[in-house]
């Protein structure tokens, strides 16, 4: 049997927060927004929405409000990793609860698991739960690097369907799919390299430029689908000054202060984040001026 296929644009959302406290409201709005612009799916509660801040509470009642706002019109992939393996059961299956499509699990971080401390810890969270799960690969953040033979090892399980590839090693969809095949979902971590990406075999991008792009984001893809690579280079050329000003500093603090400028959240982050100072400001509405973003 196939294993279900997630793909095209996917935004990796932000939690709007408001005086300390994540603004439900502006959180749902926002939800429905980027929906009505054509994005292809959402992530709540990833590394873009402040998960490791966001207390347990807080994480499961945001998986809900998206699950809640999507109402079904496009995949929900709930972040539920952790660097604890019973933690990120008891996460995966709130989100499994609240009615998520499929959940994304990050590398444990911290711990530097070896591969089989890698296999144990999603064959772990596999067997516990019942939803379809994507592999979240970011050595960058985690410090490890899931290898190829380990996910073709770990994509044996029948709900093991993906992997959000955050390498920046675009010989890694070749390698991933001749190892795997092509009915494992590889998705791009990475917005600068997304089209590189496609290129190689990907499947789509879950992207934080989609915060406050999602239309010309979503569009990247919908041209590639049709092959009209005219389309997918002056959108990808438009967007990729956006791209850079995006990870100025860490994120999700620029997109943040991008989304603020739209009029979609506050720029509030929370510690050890800090407001971005006023030349990374600047960086990002050159960018956005740029794309056309704002006037």
């Amino acid at each position: 049997m196939a294993k279900p296929r997630f793909g095209g644009a996917i935004t990796a959302l932000i939690t709007p927060f408001m005086n300390g406290a994540v603004d439900e409201k502006k959180f749902q709005d926002f939800v429905e927004w980027q929906i009505k612009e054509g994005i292809n799916g959402v992530v709540p509660c990833g590394t873009t929405g402040e998960s490791p801040t966001l207390s347990h509470e807080e994480h499961n009642r945001v998986t809900k409000l998206c699950v809640e706002a999507s109402a079904g019109r496009v995949p929900v992939i709930a972040g539920t990793g952790s660097n604890s393996t019973a933690e990120a059961i008891s996460l995966t299956r709130h989100a499994q609860e609240a009615g998520a499509d499929a959940a994304l699990i990050v590398m444990p971080y911290y711990n530097k698991p070896t591969q089989a401390g890698m296999i144990a810890h999603f064959k772990a969270i596999h067997d516990a739960t019942d939803i379809p799960i994507l592999i979240y690969n970011i050595p960058g953040r985690s410090v490890v690097d899931m290898k190829v033979e380990t996910m073709a090892e770990l994509a044996k399980l029948p709900r093991i369907v993906g992997v959000k590839d955050a390498t920046n090693d675009l010989t890694r969809p070749v390698t991933t799919r001749l190892a795997i095949g092509d009915d494992f979902t590889q998705l791009s971590g990475e917005d600068g390299t997304q089209v590189a990406y496609l290129g190689q075999g990907g499947h789509g991008v879950i992207s934080v430029t989609a915060n406050i792009a999602p239309r010309l984001v979503s569009e990247i893809h919908a041209a590639w689908k049709k092959r009209d690579i005219d389309t997918v280079m002056a959108l990808n050329d438009r967007l990729m000054p956006v791209h850079e000003a995006m990870f100025c500093e860490s994120s999700p603090g620029p997109v943040k202060y991008a989304a603020e400028l739209i009029g979609k959240s506050s720029a509030e982050t929370r510690l050890p984040l800090t407001a971005i100072d006023s030349s990374s400001k600047a960086r990002v509405e050159k960018a956005m001026r740029t794309a056309g973003l704002i006037n």
